[in-house]
């Protein structure tokens, strides 16, 4: 029997559509498998954990265990190759020596693990590449010179008195157990509002009013939960769901608040020169030297880059240094006698602690110590990941080709026995000139290193110093042992169930 007019009309182009696809499928696989098999034969130098032929060492990472990682560093020298599937690999190296090879290259930075911030940050420093990195990092170095950063001393402390103030009322005369991290987390909003854009908020009084501050936690909440999704890592899936709409909206907020500021002070400024009445301001805001730099650089330097400036250093200082802050009152809390000696010299400095000045600042050197062995316990930028854009060579003559993605584990290396005794004892005298001169310059990199180094390491020094200065003052720590902290690693480091301590007033 002879098929029909309409078998023989539709059959045909559906088989050819069916061998086209199956070809193309036989094409993809030949061309992952020959990837891993490339992956296998570069990375065959370097030892690495058993791994799933499927999953990869996804299982061995996934749960954000940082002791895991502790056993690998112990385990394998200098790095190992980390499987995030069959096809994917993450180069993770945390030695002194790799670490100096690599950060003095000009790698452009991972889009897996940078995409997601893109939407909240815009296209600043965090996620910049090339020419156009380098010509951002030149005009807003200025904003972060030390006349600039002096007046900011003041605006900080008045910032921390505030939330101290809220803490003596919640606690009174008693020995009282608080959540810190969340009063932290405003008070360093509060600072940043302050120092970048000249905002009064009352944002640690009245959060729940102010828009800007409610849509910053809740986007920072979606992008969390966006990292642990994997569904979600497909853009065209986390744009339909409910997440990735309420995303949107928080980051029309943000992106509506600050705008709405720059213009203001664009016209201002105008107003000022053009009626010649320039109001004398305390201090210069952030948003002031990038006005400057916009103003010299016009062709050079867009609203859209100004803004994305802006959100960059308000959304990932904020970060940072609530952690930061967090982590050291934390490690302080577990060790009373490194507290108590903090706490007597910055009573020999500062006295009751009325006014705090820049050159203080300077004299307090064991509670600096203690804060670079905090930042050396946890630092808050865990990881920094570069993708090779061609082949290095490592000081122990191993090498890796280009378009391979490396992981500078910051936690890893501050925690590597080899270069750290007894890694997980909080000791400060490991930071004394001494033991610090002995020291490989890249075993500590808690603001990175190199050309890209973090840009606001001094402002997070000063206000890490200011903050936990005037906080010693005014209450003695102790830890909460049924609530321990543990640590949750993202791009930035954060509390998995926030941070509990006893707070007692100081007389």
């Amino acid at each position: 029997m002879e098929p029909s007019w309409l078998e023989m009309r539709w059959a045909r182009p559906l088989y050819l559509a069916f061998v086209f696809c199956l070809a193309l499928g036989l094409l993809q696989a030949i061309k992952l498998y020959l990837r891993r098999q490339r992956l296998l034969r570069d990375l065959c130098p370097f030892p690495a954990p058993p791994t799933h032929w499927f999953y990869g060492h996804q299982k061995l990472l996934q749960d954000g265990e940082m002791e895991k990682l502790e056993e690998l560093v112990g385990k394998y020298p200098c790095a190992f190759p980390c499987w995030v599937g069959p096809f994917q690999v993450f180069f993770y190296i945390y030695d002194p020596d790799y670490a100096k090879a690599f950060l003095s290259r000009t790698d452009p930075k991972s889009k897996y693990l940078y995409k997601f911030l893109i939407p909240c940050l815009g296209k600043g420093l965090v996620s910049l590449e090339g020419p156009k990195w380098f010509q951002h990092r030149h005009l807003l170095t200025p904003g972060f010179n030390f006349n600039i950063l002096k007046s900011y001393v003041e605006v900080m402390a008045h910032s921390v008195n505030t939330m101290l103030d809220k803490w003596e009322k919640i606690c009174g005369p008693q020995d009282t157990i608080v959540e810190v991290f969340e009063h932290i987390t405003l008070m360093t909003l509060d600072i940043l509002m302050k120092c970048v854009l000249s905002q009064e908020t009352n944002c640690q009084t009245s959060s729940t009013h102010d828009l800007y501050v409610k849509a910053t936690f809740e986007a920072s909440k979606i992008i969390f939960h966006r990292l642990y999704n994997f569904l979600h890592h497909l853009d065209i899936i986390f744009k339909f769901s409910p997440q990735g709409h309420r995303l949107q909206e928080m980051v029309k907020i943000l992106h509506q608040y600050t705008e709405k500021i720059i213009q203001d002070r664009k016209k201002l400024l105008k107003n000022e020169k053009k009626y010649g009445n320039t109001q004398k301001r305390k201090y210069q805001d952030f948003l002031d030297i990038i006005l400057s730099a916009q103003a010299e650089n016009d062709n050079n330097f867009s609203d859209t880059d100004l803004q994305s400036e802006v959100n960059t250093f308000m959304l990932a200082g904020q970060d940072t240094m609530a952690g930061g802050i967090s982590w050291l009152l934390y490690h302080l809390a577990l060790n009373p006698e490194h507290q108590e000696r903090c706490r007597e010299e910055i009573r020999g400095i500062l006295g009751d602690g009325s006014s705090i000045t820049w050159d203080q600042l300077g004299e307090m050197s064991y509670t600096t110590m203690c804060i670079k062995e905090s930042l050396r316990l946890a630092p808050p930028v865990p990881s920094i990941s570069r993708e090779l854009s061609k082949p290095i060579t490592f000081p122990d003559g191993r090498s890796l080709p280009a378009g391979i993605t490396v992981v500078l584990s910051i936690w890893g290396l501050h925690h590597n026995p080899a270069i750290w005794e007894n890694p997980k004892v909080f000791d400060p005298s490991r930071f004394s000139q001494e033991n610090s001169d002995q020291r490989h310059p890249h075993s500590f990199l808690p603001f990175s290193a190199g050309p890209r180094n973090c840009i606001g390491q001094q402002f997070a020094m000063i206000e890490l110093k200011v903050a936990i200065a005037l906080i010693l003052l005014r209450f003695k720590v102790s830890p909460d042992p049924t609530r321990p902290l543990v640590f949750l690693p993202q791009i930035v480091l954060k509390p998995k169930n926030g941070v509990y301590l006893h707070l007692k007033k100081l007389p």
